[in-house]
């Protein structure tokens, strides 16, 4: 089944140089980019798109993280598409993530961990909707 995910290249990444080794990645691994800007989020924005964590103790750090310089919003397509880039971001804390994923090759920590991605096809509506509401939802 053709899905649609969200995936993020956080300011960690955007700011060592390895956006495009990220999305040469993502290419390389089969998925299409229908959909992709740089921007910086403010502190606000970041506070609406985390706004399900609201009430965790690593909130206030995640959303200034978010917002202390550029990101890259992408929506990749493939079959399988949330699934397989859970798969090549690797764990969340990137000093646990499998080598070769994402994590591990470009992420420090749990929270500079490079990249975020959708982890359910309800969230990348959510969150695709969030950064790219002229795309055609499929």
């Amino acid at each position: 089944m053709i899905e649609r995910t969200l995936s993020l290249i956080k300011p960690d990444c955007v700011s060592a140089k390895n956006a495009g080794k990220v999305i040469d990645i993502l290419e390389k691994n089969g998925f299409l980019i229908v959909g992709m800007k740089k921007i910086k989020l403010s502190k606000e924005a970041a506070e609406g798109f985390y706004a399900v964590h609201k009430d965790r103790p690593f909130f206030k750090s995640l959303t200034d993280f978010m917002s202390e310089g550029p990101i890259v919003a992408m929506v990749l397509e493939k079959e399988n598409a949330i699934t397989d880039y859970r798969a090549l971001m690797g764990e969340t804390d990137s000093t646990k993530a499998k080598e070769g994923t994402l994590r591990a090759q470009f992420g420090t920590d749990i929270e500079r961990n490079a990249v975020h991605g959708s982890d359910s096809p309800d969230t990348a509506k959510f969150e695709i909707g969030y950064f790219f509401s002229e795309l055609e939802l499929v």
